[in-house]
């Protein structure tokens, strides 16, 4: 255990030092994982995962205020087309993966949604999908989606008006006790409600709770943060096997081309949409893209682009698919002749 959260810092400062994007979530994975497949007996440590998750769920909670939720209220209709044709293409990417062999229906399925890595492998893992696979193909997803999405509306020249951004908090000790509190209440909930991946949903609906009620909130620390990516990079990494790159050569590079159809799919829905609802293009590629919320609004910031808009799109989006995706995935395997079982 302590060997992993050793790899893992070291990969994360080498990523830093590429200056290569989600440094200490991919490069905490991609280091734990290729020691792994290199055989190195690492261990994630007890509750890593669900400590990352807690972290995940409180920063995307945190996006949320009164201005935030008015945006979304504005735009619901188009933030839920948003977010069926995402799960549309992830379904029919799944579909081609199938198809061509490249996986299994649930390893496909939950591989080609464009939700977070860390909440697509916890359901990946509750269907008995190839969690090592599922981990992989999102950590590639994300670094294709940040390199390219941003270097693309750059490139382009496309510079916004809408100075719009999401409430700022500051690091305020004395609020955390009720911020924990009210998460550990809706994780409580979750769970007894039964509801999916309760450390990120229940932590994420508390805290945005609060925020939409105006009551005072203390962001995450940066070394919070950190830690909370360098715990779900632990965890998904120790999901690889020796040997995964001389099983999987072909779904790594079908996961590629599969990321780059779905971006031109994004571009060509986000044209569509300008066209007929006067929004911004870049704002719409940008609450499109299934990249991450900190990325994609960091970008939209930087280039005074809808950050409003953006944040509710994928907060949105990330619900949707949470709440949807077994659903979904129990219909897409019945198409398929098969009974799907998840885990009890």
């Amino acid at each position: 255990m302590l060997g992993s959260m050793v790899v893992a810092f070291a990969g994360a400062q080498l990523w830093r030092f590429c200056h290569l994007p989600l440094p200490w979530l991919v490069g905490s994975l991609y280091a734990v994982a290729f020691a792994r497949i290199f055989g190195l007996p690492l261990l994630a440590p007890p509750g890593s995962r669900q400590g990352g998750q807690w972290v995940i769920g409180a920063s995307i909670g945190l996006y949320f205020s009164s201005a935030v939720v008015a945006e979304l209220l504005s735009h619901a209709a188009l933030i839920l087309v948003m977010a069926l044709c995402s799960l549309l293409m992830g379904v029919l990417a799944a579909a081609v993966m199938v198809r061509l062999r490249l996986a299994d229906p649930p390893t496909a399925f939950f591989a080609s949604m464009p939700g977070g890595a860390a909440e697509m492998s916890n359901l990946a893992d509750m269907w008995h999908a190839a969690v090592d696979r599922v981990a992989a193909a999102h950590a590639i997803r994300v670094m294709l989606v940040v390199l390219i999405v941003p270097l693309a509306i750059t490139l382009s020249n496309s510079h916004g008006t809408d100075l719009a951004a999401v409430t700022a908090h500051e690091v305020v000790w004395s609020r955390f006790p009720l911020m924990a509190a009210a998460s550990l209440a809706g994780v409580a909930i979750f769970t007894v409600l039964r509801l999916p991946n309760v450390w990120v949903l229940g932590t994420l609906c508390a805290i945005a709770t609060l925020g939409i009620e105006n009551v005072p909130l203390s962001a995450l620390p940066g070394w919070l943060s950190a830690t909370g990516q360098l715990l779900i990079g632990v965890s998904l990494g120790n999901r690889f096997a020796p040997g995964f790159l001389r099983k999987a050569p072909a779904f790594l590079g079908g996961i590629v081309v599969m990321t780059m159809a779905f971006l031109l799919g994004v571009g060509l829905l986000a044209l569509l949409i300008s066209s007929i609802t006067r929004l911004e293009l870049a704002s719409l590629v940008l609450s499109f893209s299934p990249g991450g919320i900190a990325e994609m609004s960091i970008t939209a910031s930087n280039l005074n682009l809808g950050v409003p808009l953006v944040v509710a799109s994928h907060v949105a989006r990330l619900v949707i698919l949470m709440l949807l995706a077994p659903a979904a995935y129990r219909a897409f395997a019945r198409m398929l002749g098969q009974v799907p079982k998840a885990r009890n």
